[in-house]
């Protein structure tokens, strides 16, 4: 085991794509806690010398977080960024905010567009836009979102919902309002939420936790391929009338021209409606947990949806009957879960090895792995001093190695450790 930094400050690793492709940094950003987003810049560590380079500040006030990094070459940062020149009635929150990409060069660009004036510009999104993360093969990326038209209007209405970014852009907004900008990637939303879900029913009021399948999507029963989806939690709602969220996958377009055909309400949204998915986007309902002791997904520890590279398994935590937290697998396909772990459960957020071969995360007061076959479980740790955060828990590009954060003297600090597969 090994100790990244040492500065006395918070390190905070995003829960998915912190390393660089090569292996050799891991992305990070200083908020003082997880739930605190006043950090100001975005910096890098050598995981082999522990030397640490800024790769943005931000300016006029603004401050960011949540960083992840282009799976592929050359090195590309994306990161939360909260606006410039805040004030009282313009400052971050969830519906004002955006993703910021930085090339190796140190070039900056906003990636969403944003238009809060009517008529609203297609392609453009109209609030904020959160834990950008990249496809396998770098060419798009997912996001979750909050829009600020409807938050105005009542802040019941904002429902939170999935989008993807994608390199047909820029997307330039006329810039009506001062707070508007253009953005480099044409961005969609592509979950649909209601307001107030029918209980019993396939209707969700938040979309979130979001994943994407496979390196190259999944196959179809019929034997065909399903290039692009993005599995992602959806908060049902039970016969009686309680929140229960359930695991749910989208279906994306593979076309180019598909991404910008509205579908039955307009992509940009309206003064009453939120942004609308393209046409031939498939929402489905994966999991039916309703009956179960403890219905929906687990929120504790907070986790989000994660595939395998082949995308035969979508893994997503689930309570047993005792009530712990446990890993479970199910096909994109849907059908019956499998649950892996059993006794101790799970303690932190999860990823997949890159072989597709093992999940890594933390248990107790250990950094381990379980075999997605088994479910036999080996520590790569001993006892730690102090349990890991549950916010990450890391694979190296090759597999050879794993990170996490841990608190240290009052702050949290970067550790790897060899994997051994």
């Amino acid at each position: 085991m090994k100790q990244l930094t040492f500065a006395p400050r918070n390190h905070q690793l995003t829960n998915i794509n912190a390393w660089t492709p090569d292996g050799r940094w891991l992305a990070f950003d200083v908020r003082p806690s997880g739930s605190s987003f006043t950090g100001e810049t975005i910096e890098r560590v050598n995981v082999q010398t522990g030397e640490v380079q800024v790769i943005y500040r931000a300016p006029h006030g603004a401050h960011v977080g949540v960083v992840t990094v282009n799976p592929q070459l050359p090195t590309r940062y994306v990161f939360i960024h909260g606006p410039e020149n805040p004030n009282a009635d313009w400052h971050y929150d969830f519906h004002h905010r955006r993703g910021v990409v930085v090339a190796q060069t140190g070039q900056a660009s906003n990636l969403d567009a944003m238009d809060i004036t009517t008529p609203y510009t297609p392609g453009a999104l109209r609030g904020g836009s959160h834990v950008h993360v990249w496809s396998p093969d770098g060419s798009r990326l997912s996001f979750t979102y909050n829009d600020h038209v409807l938050h105005m209007r009542d802040p019941a209405l904002d429902l939170r919902n999935i989008g993807v970014a994608l390199p047909y852009g820029p997307v330039t907004p006329p810039g009506r309002h001062p707070r508007e900008y253009a953005g480099s990637h044409w961005c969609v939303l592509v979950s649909r939420t209601m307001a107030q879900p029918q209980p019993g029913s396939d209707d969700i009021n938040r979309a979130y936790e979001e994943g994407w399948v496979g390196a190259e999507g999944y196959l179809k029963p019929d034997g065909t391929r399903q290039r692009w989806a993005l599995a992602f939690i959806g908060d049902t709602r039970s016969l009686q009338g309680d929140n229960v969220p359930e695991l749910f996958i989208v279906d994306l377009p593979a076309d180019e021209n598909a991404w910008k055909q509205a579908g039955d309400a307009p992509l940009q949204g309206t003064d009453d409606t939120l942004p609308a998915p393209p046409a031939g986007v498939a929402q489905r309902r994966l999991t039916f947990t309703h009956n179960r002791r403890y219905p929906g997904l687990a929120g504790t520890p907070r986790h989000w949806i994660r595939s395998d590279r082949q995308g035969e398994n979508l893994a997503f935590l689930m309570l047993d009957d005792g009530g712990v937290a446990q890993l479970w697998l199910l096909s994109p396909n849907g059908g019956e879960p499998r649950q892996l772990t059993h006794g101790a459960g799970v303690d932190s957020a999860f990823n997949w090895h890159p072989a597709g071969s093992h999940i890594g995360f933390a248990q107790g007061r250990r950094i381990v792995i379980c075999d997605a076959l088994t479910g036999e479980i080996t520590a790569l740790t001993d006892e730690l001093p102090v349990a890991p955060s549950a916010d990450a828990v890391l694979f190296s590009p090759d597999g050879s190695q794993v990170a996490w954060m841990q608190d240290v003297g009052g702050f949290r600090q970067l550790m790897v450790t060899e994997t051994s597969l």
